[in-house]
């Protein structure tokens, strides 16, 4: 497709989107009194409009029934959860009775762990990526420090080859296949936060399912992102936080997969609390806990309403949507948006370069050979929101659901405008 660098023309393309609609179901921050261009949907995505009202809707029922609400509220809370799955389940590729909300990604994974990294003498190795997110490497490294292991022996890290910025697919292939029968977990991030790089995570799974260890994934920069089939790949089991890609707010719950293999057992080790105990005589208050027959097993404690109704109000909006359809306008945004980097570094001569693979979603990330943080801030501080991570990288990452055509052109002028003054104060 031949593109123009033209407002004209992006806002053809606008006008011929048919989710241009959505951009209005979200609210904007505004700088200098203008809508910004909102590149951090993958570390904060954007308010839905609907999400107060849910909110409001708990708290006027809060008010007025108080504990009745468990019970005679429009959305009773004690099975508010429950709403999410037939949601959910397609997003990730998933079947209803796999999925479930409950407390926060890391939280989650870690309870995770306790169900499918089983050490035993001869197999207890965890293979990872290389500085995966940190959240990630504290969490995997305590599991191993729990089980009285010693991180060091018992981590294996998939690097980067020398002078490469991403994965290649048959190294994490060679390293399963050589830690082989010691191996027993493969847990990595889907998408990797720092490059964007969607790993083969069908691949990856059946290669760590073929020497007989669990397969787990942290999907907080894919779900809601990228294609996910989490039970035709036989994953073991997956979490995701729903602040990113899925609009749900600050810090809100986290997703959670447990293929259904594993599901309706009493002998899989885990940590165990009410709201996992069998729904239909959670209230007998008996002594011996009886797992729901689904994903549900592995909630803890009831769940924490006011923070699921912004994420249900934003999961009615992928509901309507689909993601087939937010993929399609992500590969075209996202090749658009490379095109403006690319036209602006032409006539600027701007010295930057994308380290993102071709295997992405909607993420770009950008190393600024040259630059530090001063066009970061002077991004910021004419409407484009985005993120650094050291040492100079920006991440950009236009959320389909909400950014426009238009913005990319927008963008694309900011940016030229700094090299146009960097330019001229160097002459002066």
């Amino acid at each position: 497709m031949t593109f123009k660098n033209t407002q004209e023309y992006a806002q053809q393309l606008d006008q011929t989107d048919p989710l241009n609609k959505y951009r209005n179901e979200f609210l904007f921050p505004k700088v200098n009194g203008k809508e910004v261009i909102y590149f951090t949907g993958n570390s904060l995505g954007l308010q839905p409009k609907k999400a107060k009202e849910y909110v409001d809707e708990v708290m006027t029922d809060w008010a007025e029934l108080a504990v009745e609400g468990h019970f005679k509220a429009k959305k009773a809370w004690w099975d508010y959860h429950e709403r999410f799955a037939e949601k959910l389940a397609p997003v990730v590729g998933a079947k209803p009775s796999e999925v479930t909300v409950m407390n926060t990604l890391t939280v989650n994974l870690h309870l995770m762990m306790v169900s499918f990294y089983r050490p035993t003498e001869k197999r207890y190795k965890i293979i990872m990526e290389e500085k995966a997110f940190p959240s990630d490497q504290y969490m995997i490294a305590s599991q191993v420090r729990f089980h009285r292991l010693d991180p060091k022996e018992t981590i294996v890290e998939v690097k980067k080859r020398q002078g490469e910025n991403h994965f290649r697919t048959e190294d994490i292939l060679q390293t399963i296949k050589e830690v082989g029968e010691e191996c027993a977990l493969v847990l990595m991030g889907g998408v990797n936060y720092y490059n964007g790089q969607v790993l083969e995570m069908e691949t990856i799974t059946k290669a760590g399912k073929d020497v007989g260890a669990f397969v787990g994934w942290d999907l907080a920069h894919a779900a809601g992102n990228v294609e996910l089939k989490l039970h035709d790949w036989n994953v073991d089991f997956a979490a995701w936080c729903s602040y990113k890609y899925m609009n749900s707010g600050p810090g809100n719950a986290s997703g959670c997969f447990v293929h259904e293999q594993y599901q309706g057992k009493k002998d899989i080790p885990r940590f165990e609390g009410w709201w996992g105990h069998n729904k239909e005589r959670r209230f007998l208050m008996e002594p011996e806990f009886q797992p729901e027959p689904n994903a549900n097993a592995w909630q803890i404690s009831n769940a924490p309403i006011l923070a699921l109704a912004p994420y249900l109000a934003s999961l009615e909006l992928f509901e309507k949507v689909g993601m087939p359809a937010l993929i399609e306008k992500r590969d075209k945004i996202v090749v658009y948006l490379e095109f403006i980097l690319q036209e602006v570094a032409r006539k600027v001569a701007g010295d930057f370069e994308i380290i993102t693979p071709k295997e992405r979603g909607t993420q770009l990330s950008v190393f600024l050979h040259g630059q530090g943080k001063d066009l970061f801030n002077y991004l910021m501080e004419n409407g484009v929101i985005t993120d650094w991570r050291e040492p100079n990288v920006i991440r950009l990452a236009p959320a389909p659901f909400y950014c426009s055509f238009e913005d990319m052109w927008r963008f694309g002028e900011v940016l030229k405008g700094y090299f146009v003054k960097e330019n001229l104060e160097s002459r002066d």
